[in-house]
């Protein structure tokens, strides 16, 4: 082991035994809650379930994928927390290669968090897109998202065009395609009429090339400022146990909602998924795009902020120092009581991570599947202003007109945890990145604590701002997911570095264990890259076509 140049200030006044028995274990869980907490929202309910919405249930195997493999680079991360009373960041710095002050994976993480802002946006304007649908105020944006889409009404008329039996490119589609083109048409059809001549007349501009623009509303702005001011309020005056508890039931409630949903589809002879269809997702198959969609370009950006996340990897040691893990360990020392202690507060956070990657995968399959069964069969397509709404018709096969005020509550509670926990976060890693930079005393709890909470006011606000600039909901959480998974590449590096160089011999893991912590950072590498490449081909397409027209 190489040792650490970290000066571990842990005291010796909080030192306590790790419990064993299951009853106390459980009361010392959370950590990982309030990371479940903080994906749930932005991960599975609109990443995933876009992911499923495109590209049907081809990519069940890379949603499973991505929420079970990251686990090990968590366990080691938190170890090595555990071990060294030591920050992600501060950790993370010490791998080779500085830049200044700081090396260049926390370069990077600095570059991904400004994208996480950008998320963040998006995610307050999804609660704010669900309470103006609940409880419109002038009912502006309420009657706005009433209009397809230009993209949608784009997509009507490509196959609008007199019998689709006679249709060459409907034909050389597989029937489970073809159904899903009825099924898109009818719904689209069916909106534009109810619209009369203003649906006509936006079909028109469509069929002329005009740009249909989404006009600006105020509705879902007023109730995204109140959900910033209430998060500012709550990052101010609370702590740990607050974060916690409410994440847990915000999360929990919505996500067995959703599986419910999906047990009933199953129910159902419309929205059934068979086995055979879940065995072909279980085997590794690329999906097609279609209407300008890119499945895989979204699939790759969801792998990066499902699950544990790369922000969350590097959140989760900070939450467990919060907890105590860490504290209660103690200082690190040569002594068999200091190693007896340090294994039995490492087997509480294993099982901490464990217990969270139940709770993440199940809701994150429950989400997928549920968009594959109901939005991905009607060619919805979750984007822009009509996010929200679009994502709520995943429940009406069920819930029937219950289902908006069901899913419009729990998107609610989900989506908001998800920024609840998200800004707690960024506040607490702002401060350590300044500690870092020699902007803050890293021995100061008051310079500590006021750090945090002129964040808590600072992160909320910019995430506003950034929403009430019009940035599309969806869009922010897959850009974030992109430099999430260019980030994973370098976490996986960090792992590596931790466990042969950092890690107490002490405390060294199994074999299996460095087995599966080398594939969890093979696919690091692997998803990484391929997701660099795809984007970028989809950012080079983009700059092309506006440049070339303009």
């Amino acid at each position: 082991m190489t040792q650490s140049t970290h000066q571990d200030r842990r005291g010796r006044d909080q030192i306590r035994e790790a419990p064993h028995r299951l009853l106390p274990v459980l009361k010392q869980l959370g950590p990982g809650l309030i990371i479940a907490g903080s994906i749930v929202g932005s991960g599975e309910l609109i990443a995933t379930t876009k992911t499923g919405a495109q590209a049907g249930i081809t990519l069940l195997w890379l949603i499973i994928l991505g929420c079970v493999v990251k686990v090990f680079v968590q366990i080691e991360m938190g170890r090595h927390t555990i071990t060294h009373g030591q920050t992600s960041l501060a950790a993370l710095n010490q791998v080779p290669g500085k830049l200044g002050r700081v090396n260049w994976i926390v370069a990077f993480w600095f570059a991904m968090m400004m994208s996480s802002v950008v998320q963040l946006g998006g995610i307050v304007g999804g609660v704010g897109q669900a309470a103006a649908i609940a409880m419109p105020i002038t009912g502006d944006y309420r009657e706005a998202i009433r209009m397809p889409s230009e993209k949608e009404i784009a997509w009507l008329l490509r196959w609008e065009v007199g019998d689709l039996s006679q249709h060459e490119e409907f034909q050389q589609k597989t029937p489970a395609e073809q159904e899903r083109i009825r099924q898109g048409t009818l719904r689209l059809r069916t909106k534009i009429d109810a619209l009369g001549d203003r649906g006509l007349a936006a079909m028109e501009s469509v069929r002329n090339s005009e740009k249909l623009s989404d006009p600006y509303t105020w509705d879902d702005k007023i109730w995204a400022t109140l959900a910033a001011i209430i998060t500012i309020g709550l990052l101010v005056n609370g702590r740990y146990t607050l974060i916690q508890n409410l994440t847990t039931v915000l999360v929990v409630t919505f996500t067995l909602v959703t599986i419910g949903n999906f047990i009933s589809l199953q129910s159902t002879a419309d929205w059934s998924i068979s086995s055979a269809e879940m065995m072909q997702g279980l085997t590794f198959h690329l999906p097609t795009g279609d209407s300008g969609m890119r499945p895989l370009a979204t699939a790759l950006a969801t792998f990066g902020i499902i699950g544990v996340g790369a922000a969350e990897l590097v959140a989760y040691p900070y939450w467990c120092l919060e907890k105590g893990y860490a504290v209660h360990t103690g200082p690190r020392e040569e002594t068999d009581e200091w190693r007896d202690r340090a294994r039995g507060w490492l087997r509480v956070m294993h099982i901490d991570v464990l217990l969270s990657m139940i709770v993440y995968t199940v809701a994150t399959v429950a989400f997928y599947l549920v968009g594959v069964a109901v939005l991905y069969r009607t060619g919805s397509d979750p984007e822009g202003m009509r996010m929200t709404s679009t994502l709520a018709e995943a429940y009406v096969p069920i819930f029937g007109e219950y289902a908006r005020w069901l899913f419009l509550t729990g998107a609610i509670a989900v989506l908001y945890s998800t920024f609840l926990v998200a800004n707690a976060s960024h506040t607490r890693m702002y401060t350590d990145f300044l500690k870092l930079l020699g902007w803050l005393n890293p021995d100061s709890e008051t310079a500590h604590w006021k750090s945090i909470r002129t964040f808590g006011v600072i992160v909320p606000s910019v995430c506003l701002f950034v929403f009430c600039s019009n940035v599309r909901p969806d869009a922010a959480v897959l850009a974030s997911g992109i430099m999430q998974a260019l980030l994973l590449p370098m976490l996986g590096i960090g792992a590596i570095f931790f466990r042969y160089w950092q890690t107490d011999p002490r405390l060294r893991p199994s074999a299996w264990f460095d087995v599966l912590l080398i594939l969890s950072c093979l696919s690091f590498f692997v998803t990484g890259l391929w997701g660099a490449w795809e984007n970028g081909q989809a950012i080079y397409e983009y700059c092309m076509k506006y440049w070339v027209a303009g």
